[in-house]
């Protein structure tokens, strides 16, 4: 009979150093900072845009932007896994993180997280002062507000957790602009309406998994049909928001609004979908294709005005 030690020295090191970089990378959630990463440097852009400051010769705002952000959302997504290891086990798309293997014990995930915060506000602080208060601000909303307490208390869980995922524009644009601007808030405004039915879509795909975890998302709690009414409302919260972004041209205006109402036609199709998951997927996927398209194409506006 082999042991442990045998078998451990046996792997090959080159497996085992790959297995431990996809074991950090979901600890720390980098599908998320990615995402999260591509909304901090469009409010960066536009700041510069619309403020007039030189993006050439303020290149360290945006390095100090970027990787503050990164690491800040990386910790506290990071502290999200410590917090939820308990739950973790129970759902299919959460059972293998680290932290709930013991790949990563629980003292190192905490010390590293810690890190990662402390080291990506002080970026952010060195970056402008109402970046690092928004990243506070951040990390706050996200750890304590969604993880800690609405998350497993309240229905209303995905709507807490929104602000935090709203966030990251704001410290982009502060980090450029510090009194941030209408279109800052504009970010923030549109982050936060696409946030519910993004996740909504989501918590239905996994309804069972989220019950059996004890989770109070609102199709778990409210079902399917009342989650779709949701869905609905917060898709049509969507439409007079790219108006706020005028200055991008109408251009902009006439693709946000295109684009709203694909999303508002998918979800009034699901009151008649007679597969709701099959349903709910296609809104998660379009959901994750109208951010990309929105903010990349925000991008692409503000050059040419």
């Amino acid at each position: 009979m082999t042991n442990g030690r045998a078998i451990s020295s046996s792997v090959d090191p080159d497996i085992r150093s790959t297995s431990i970089v996809k074991d950090f990378l979901a600890l720390i959630k980098i599908g998320i900072v990615n995402s999260n990463l591509i909304t901090t440097f469009t409010g960066l852009f536009l700041a510069f845009q619309f403020s007039g400051v030189s993006f050439i010769r303020n290149l360290d705002l945006m390095v100090y932007a970027l990787l503050g952000t990164g690491l800040i959302i990386a910790g506290s997504a990071a502290l999200n896994n410590l917090i939820d290891r308990d739950i973790d086990p129970v759902m299919t798309r959460t059972k293998a993180r680290p932290t709930v293997t013991g790949r990563f014990k629980a003292s190192y995930v905490l010390a590293l997280a810690l890190a990662f915060i402390v080291i990506g506000e002080v970026m952010l602080f060195t970056a402008s002062l109402t970046a690092g208060l928004w990243g506070l601000a951040g990390v706050f909303s996200y750890v304590v507000l969604y993880s800690m307490w609405s998350k497993r208390k309240h229905v209303s869980n995905t709507i807490v957790g929104s602000i935090s995922g709203a966030i990251p524009p704001l410290i982009g644009w502060a980090a450029v602009e510090p009194t941030l601007g209408l279109g800052a808030w504009a970010l923030f405004l549109i982050m936060f309406a696409w946030q519910p039915p993004h996740f909504y879509a989501l918590a239905m795909r996994r309804t069972e998994e989220y019950r059996a975890a004890g989770i109070p998302m609102l199709p778990v709690v409210k079902g399917f049909k009342r989650t779709k009414v949701s869905i609905l409302a917060w898709v049509l919260l969507l439409f007079p928001l790219p108006f706020l972004l005028a200055d991008l041209g109408i251009g902009f205006i006439v693709l946000g609004t295109v684009l709203n109402i694909g999303w508002l036609y998918l979800a009034i199709k699901g009151f008649k979908a007679k597969e709701d998951l099959k349903w709910a997927t296609s809104m998660f996927i379009y959901s994750l294709n109208y951010m990309t398209i929105l903010f990349v194409a925000m991008i692409i506006f503000s050059i040419f005005i």
